[in-house]
């Protein structure tokens, strides 16, 4: 031992001396023998055990799983918005991330670097240029410790890209004003607002005033509602009462305060605020956790929260310091229960529906109290992130929906009020993100002017188009999109949005209108796996529509019908549907008829069903064409069947406005039975295999099974399992199915839409030639041969026609003059040795 050195000993069973007659080693140990010693040695080992465990933090890059958001931008794709959207993995223990982003794979010089993120989610605060980036991060614990980097995952931003960053928490805050009112409206526009009330919005404010005088009539009650029975079955008609019955009367009484208020501001009565405020203290006495608390029936207890933070945004300025506590108490509470509900969980695993509206009231509530309840500010920066990073879920950049036309109106309703909130209070314009400045298209492309039915999604089937006007009224404004107000004009004069918002709403600036003539009439919406084949966007009484599903979200949430399912609209009716009524959420008939492909206009696999109500059970639309004569859809649904598919592929030609050619190819592991479905809202007249008929009103359309051969026919008015007695439903569903199992199976269908009232032309002919199949259908002044390419063939010929494609086309004249050819993508039709 010399002096004060001191040798580190390790445990390797070697034996060290020191310098220092402090310690004593021996073989495997170590002893101290002075406190000096002692600790030195306790920082040196402190600091070995920081660099291990920080060499122990590894970052969990696993791919994302079912339900969860992922990591985005996605590895190598490109971006239409600058700057880009930024989520990972939550990681355990971590207390925040720091996001470093390059030029180079290597981050050997940084572009953007940004620490202290709580979030697993971030948007910059800048824009950043178009080209090649690459993006990590890594995190901290919570004893200080970082963990390595993750992998480097790269992104391209396209040229051109939309412009919408997040300001910064700092700067998000400030902007939003300290004083009252603060949601829809600012304090400094109050004044403004009431001199367009007596101006140019005095009949929007007239309504207002009648809708509080018949609320100062016939007030609405405020005594707390009822909590559930003990002992009450859910999704029973008694539960389903008091479920839903308790949200009709917390709208009713928290919305006429909201409505009082905001009158009372532009103008009217001061009687109006004073019951207004009686309304929402009354209110405020209800227990945060009882009938209508968050957690105990969501959909009394969001509206609740969104309603009364309108109401006392509006009413601020007659309430004395203490009943301003009185609901800050009570906010704080209902505000907490859905922020640790909500957060971090939506972040990373947002597809709950019911969680997809109640971020956005979390973030009214957050500025409402901004300031008066300590959390609120939190609460206001995460429904900011949500909107920036994780919403909509339901869609991609293209504007459709997945949940379907209900849940679209339903739930973008809503949303447009928190982007209303957004532009007055933060200044940040939802329209500036890609989705939606591309939403108007999908009711558009959906719902040409007249159509009766909503597509695919639970509840759609007696929704008609003119329903979808205010929310396209709104959408043009904000985006000041042409085609959109064309929409709306087209279906003549609509009745104005009333209340609040449509008083707010009705100082937009008008939009021009312009017809969708330099639009195609068809459209595929890839982010949601739908494709919408019209004849015409101009009105549903001359149009045909084709409707088909192959979706990347498979079956999951609202969105539960089986891929490579179609409809068929014509001339403003349906023709072929997906089947059943919705009851109560989740009940019997629901789970096991509308959830099971054998309600769609589909194919089952030994009468099984595809996955129920599941991402796993995930389509995909693997081409699309559209053009002035053919339109074409391609999809392969094979996986979401599990194991009793490997390929499922269904192949749809539209010859408009007058032929519809269906290929099926079905590959399964062991052999099987396939059953064609086919549903619709009246009886079908059953012929022979060839010739199915059905009508309904003004449409009708002959359904011809031309492949295989000896299918066996079946229709029933039944449904299996029945919706509850109160649901008086009457639909047909027919059921071509296999006789002999196999392992491989194709159909061919001939669909051929017709008005009711004229003569149907001649039938479809099938013939089978070397390397797949021949279809010869009638086609106005003359005729359309499809060629059908067998599966592992290469070419397919027969009558001057020569293919490599899967499907091809040639209509034909009387005189056999060529007037129109399609073929599928990289493939050759000739004809006549013309290509």
């Amino acid at each position: 031992m010399h002096g004060n050195h001191i040798s580190l000993v390790f445990y390797d069973g070697r034996e060290r001396t020191t310098s220092d007659e402090s310690m004593m080693i021996r073989k495997g140990e170590l002893i101290v023998k002075n406190t000096f010693a002692f600790g030195f040695l306790f920082l040196f080992l402190s600091f070995i055990s920081t660099v291990v465990c920080m060499e122990s933090l590894v970052v969990n890059d696993e791919p994302a799983r079912e339900n969860e958001w992922g990591f985005r931008p996605l590895d190598g794709s490109t971006i239409v918005m600058t700057p880009p959207n930024f989520s990972w993995r939550p990681q355990k223990g971590a207390v925040s991330y720091q996001l470093q982003c390059s030029v180079n794979s290597e981050f050997t010089s940084l572009a953007y670097e940004c620490g202290e993120i709580t979030f697993n989610v971030h948007t910059p605060s800048r824009l950043f240029p178009a080209g090649k980036w690459y993006w990590r991060f890594r995190f901290t614990d919570g004893d200080g410790a970082t963990s390595a980097w993750s992998q480097a995952r790269s992104f391209v931003i396209a040229e051109n890209a939309r412009e919408m960053p997040l300001p910064s928490k700092t700067d998000l805050i400030e902007r939003i004003p300290t004083a009252h009112p603060r949601l829809f409206v600012r304090p400094e526009q109050i004044s403004e607002m009431q001199r367009r009330a007596q101006e140019d919005l005095k009949d929007a404010f007239d309504g207002l005033v009648k809708e509080c005088e018949d609320i100062m009539r016939e007030p609405p009650p405020t005594q707390e509602p009822p909590l559930y029975p003990e002992g009450i079955e859910r999704l029973s008609e008694e539960w389903r009462e008091i479920w839903w019955g308790n949200r009709v009367y917390t709208i009713r009484a928290l919305n006429s305060a909201a409505t009082l208020a905001f009158t009372r501001l532009l103008g009217g009565k001061d009687e109006y605020g004073e019951r207004a405020k009686q309304i929402l203290l009354e209110c405020a006495e209800w227990n945060p956790k009882g009938a209508t608390g968050y957690r105990y029936n969501d959909e009394a207890g969001m509206p609740y929260n969104y309603y009364l933070s309108r109401a006392y945004t509006f009413v601020h300025d007659l309430l004395s310091e203490a009943e301003r506590e009185k609901c800050r108490a009570v906010m704080a509470v209902r505000g907490e229960e859905m922020y640790t509900h909500l957060c971090p969980r939506h972040l990373w695993n947002p597809y709950a529906s019911h969680s997809n509206r109640a971020w956005h009231f979390l973030g009214e509530v957050g500025i409402a109290f901004l300031h008066e309840i300590p959390a609120a500010e939190q609460w206001v920066w995460f429904a900011a992130n949500v909107f920036a990073n994780v919403y909509p879920v339901w869609s991609d950049d293209d504007g459709g929906w997945h949940e379907g036309m209900s849940y679209w109106r339903s739930y973008i309703n809503r949303f447009t009020w928190w982007a209303d909130v957004m532009r007055v209070a933060m200044g940040i314009n939802a329209f500036d993100k890609p989705y939606f400045s591309q939403i108007g298209y999908y009711p558009m492309y959906l719902q040409p002017p007249g159509t009766q039915g909503g597509g695919f999604g639970d509840l759609t089937a007696r929704l008609n188009s003119q329903g979808n006007c205010r929310l396209m009224s709104i959408f043009a404004a904000q985006a000041k999109n042409p085609y959109w107000q064309w929409y709306v004009d087209t279906h003549g004069e609509i009745s104005p949005e009333g209340g609040y918002i449509g008083f707010i709403r009705g100082a937009l600036p008008p939009v021009a209108s312009k017809p969708p003539t330099d639009l195609p009439s068809s459209r595929c919406f890839h982010g949601i796996g739908q494709a919408m084949m019209n004849v015409t966007l101009k009105k549903a009484s001359d149009n045909v529509e084709l409707i088909f599903k192959s979706s990347p979200f498979g079956t999951q949430s609202h969105g539960y019908e089986a891929n490579n399912s179609f409809l068929l609209y014509a001339f403003g009716e349906r023709l072929f549907i997906r089947s059943g009524r919705r009851d109560v959420y989740g009940s019997d008939h629901h789970k096991n008829w509308m959830w099971h492909t054998k309600s769609t206009n589909s194919i089952t696999v030994n009468g099984e069903t595809q996955g129920k109500r599941t991402e796993k059970a995930r389509g995909e639309i693997a081409e699309f064409q559209t053009g002035p004569l053919f339109d074409y859809v391609c999809g392969e649904a094979g996986k979401a069947y599990g194991e009793n598919l490997t390929q499922f592929t269904r192949r749809m030609l539209f010859i408009k406005p007058k032929v519809i050619v269906i290929f099926d190819t079905l590959v399964a592991p062991t052999p099987s039975s396939f059953e064609w479905r086919l549903h619709a809202p009246t009886e079908m007249e059953i012929r022979d295999q060839y010739d199915v008929r059905v009508v309904n009103g003004s449409a009708a359309c002959r359904a011809g099974f031309l492949w295989p051969t000896n299918l066996t026919l079946t229709q029933t008015d039944r449904f299996d399992p029945p919706p509850r007695p109160r649901v008086q439903l009457v639909e047909y569903h027919l059921t071509a199915a296999t006789r002999t199992p196999s392992t491989t199976k194709d159909f061919i269908t001939v669909l051929q839409p017709y008005r009711s009232n004229q003569q149907l032309e001649n039938g479809a002919r099938l013939s089978l030639v070397e390397g797949g199949y021949v279809v010869h259908v009638p086609f106005g002044e003359g005729f359309v041969t499809v060629l059908l390419q067998s599966a592992g063939r290469r070419t397919l010929a027969v009558d001057g026609l020569e293919t490599n494609g899967e499907v091809a086309a040639a209509v034909f004249n009387r005189d056999g003059l060529l007037t129109g050819q399609f073929i599928t993508n990289d493939a050759i039709l000739r004809v006549n040795d013309t290509k």
